[in-house]
């Protein structure tokens, strides 16, 4: 029980950086939404730039985060070579990157259908290069367990990215989409200058043979890496290129818009992952780390769901984050959710494979996802619109994560408790239809009370039989037996 406090204590701080800070950058969901409506197709701009971006950072990275700290924990490698060797590897690449954009802008941008503003394009390669580099120190830090100073930056980040926004699309009644871009690069090299104590690591050196053989452990992890973020922005790629409607932009600004609301299982997934990683990789030497591990599995589901239950119990206040000529597209909400809450169990499951160095399986299992959510979205999007980018989704991640669950049984049976996680699958499937019907039927208060119903059941069954409420911090040593 203390191993799990400890994985919550992390994952709380690293959850409120994440958290929070998504929950800030919406407030420049409503702001672009007032600003850029559905009709101009301006949002979808930014949808596709971010999702470019997203991709990109994958491949700049180069799988360097999760090798550092499978190389940081190993016996008899020197964790500050390890670092300098990484962010020297990273930093190199980056730069050549900016390099080769910069030098053929015209050409990239005319491609990517920016040919009239190629300023787009080089402000977003600048800054997802800085965000590249920047990533290793980011990852040093929680390697160290720093986590209060983590999350600090990245507040201050968002801090600094809504202030100028703020300025020039509120108080400047700005309209420009590519403002956004400059803005976040502007942010972006603000919070790397803070982070220069951790750049000083780079005076230990870069190891070639070193990084041979982090390139050999991350090589497969970059394949998983790239095929992981496809599942998530491939779509709002290949939308352009798809669907060949006249409102194809402002399909994916609506997408992308509603998305946003999804996204707040991403951020329970992101906090979980960056406590669960360091937290896994230096307890692969105890004997109870394949309980570590179902347990974790069984919390993560757990909470997911209920976040699930909450968002989409209260989706018509929560849709207020975005103008109202957007809310046809709330329908994708519990779909993006849904496929969110499979991929946070595909990253559960895929430590199975981290830990015995077999990492090809990853790039196996996400390969196969990635092509199912491709090969969906080319079949069905030029039918059916944006809706089915949420379902390829779906398919994407519930193929990897079956096929995680499948192998990984063989080569490294874990004892998950599956009865119990059953029951809360179950018990959320029948309260979605439930909520799904009453929205239907009932007048508004009405389904807000049945809603609220339905998730105090799913908290009262989680406080009876799965987490007593003595266990709780800060209240439980008023229920403590004496």
């Amino acid at each position: 029980m203390a191993n799990m406090k400890s994985l919550a204590k992390d994952t709380a701080i690293y959850g409120l950086s994440s958290i929070v800070g998504r929950f800030l950058n919406y407030l420049l969901v409503p702001l672009y939404t007032a600003k850029m409506s559905a009709e101009s197709g301006d949002f979808g701009i930014i949808t596709n730039m971010y999702a470019l971006t997203a991709l990109i950072l994958v491949l700049l990275t180069f799988g360097m985060e999760t090798t550092f700290f499978r190389f940081a924990n190993k016996e008899g490698e020197n964790p500050q070579r390890v670092f300098s060797t990484a962010l020297i590897g990273v930093s190199t690449i980056s730069l050549l990157f900016v390099a080769m954009v910069l030098l053929f802008i015209t050409p990239v941008s005319n491609f990517l259908g920016y040919g009239d503003h190629p300023s787009y394009v080089s402000a977003m390669a600048m800054t997802v290069a800085i965000d590249a580099v920047r990533a290793i120190p980011f990852v040093s830090l929680r390697q160290q367990k720093k986590a209060v100073k983590f999350a600090a930056l990245q507040l201050l980040n968002i801090a600094v990215n809504i202030s100028l926004n703020l300025i020039y699309y509120l108080l400047l009644d700005g309209h420009d989409p590519g403002y956004a871009f400059y803005i976040n690069l502007v942010s972006s090299t603000v919070i790397t200058l803070c982070l220069y104590k951790e750049f000083m690591g780079i005076r230990h050196g870069f190891d070639r043979q070193l990084m041979r053989r982090m390139l050999s452990y991350s090589w497969p992890i970059v394949i998983l890496g790239i095929a992981g973020i496809l599942n998530q922005v491939a779509d709002k790629i290949l939308f352009p290129f798809i669907y060949k409607g006249a409102d194809m932009k402002m399909q994916l600004g609506i997408y992308g818009a509603t998305v946003k609301i999804a996204m707040i299982m991403a951020m329970i997934t992101m906090a979980f992952r960056y406590a669960y990683e360091p937290f896994v990789f230096g307890k692969t030497r105890d004997k109870d780390s394949d309980y570590v591990q179902a347990t974790a599995m069984k919390y993560f589901v757990i909470f997911t769901l209920l976040a699930f239950l909450c968002v989409v119990g209260y989706i018509d206040l929560i849709k207020h984050l975005i103008a109202p000529d957007y809310w046809v597209g709330l329908r994708v909400v519990p779909i993006v959710m849904a496929a969110e809450i499979m991929m946070g169990i595909y990253f559960n499951l895929s430590f199975w494979y981290k830990l015995e160095d077999k990492t090809y399986w990853g790039a196996i299992f996400s390969g196969i996802g990635c092509t199912v959510l491709i090969v969906a979205n080319i079949l069905f999007v030029p039918r059916f619109g944006y809706i089915a980018c949420a379902w390829a989704g779906f398919a994407g991640y519930f193929t990897a994560m079956l096929l995680s669950y499948i192998v990984g049984a063989f080569y490294h049976p874990i004892n998950y408790p599956r009865r119990s996680m059953s029951v809360y699958i179950l018990m959320t499937i029948l309260f979605y239809a439930a909520m799904h019907y009453g929205r239907l039927l009932l007048p508004l208060w009405a389904s807000f009370a049945l809603n609220t119903l339905m998730i105090l059941l799913f908290v009262a069954h989680l406080l009876y039989y799965d987490l007593p409420v003595s266990e709780l911090p800060f209240v439980g040593k008023f229920f403590k037996k004496k």
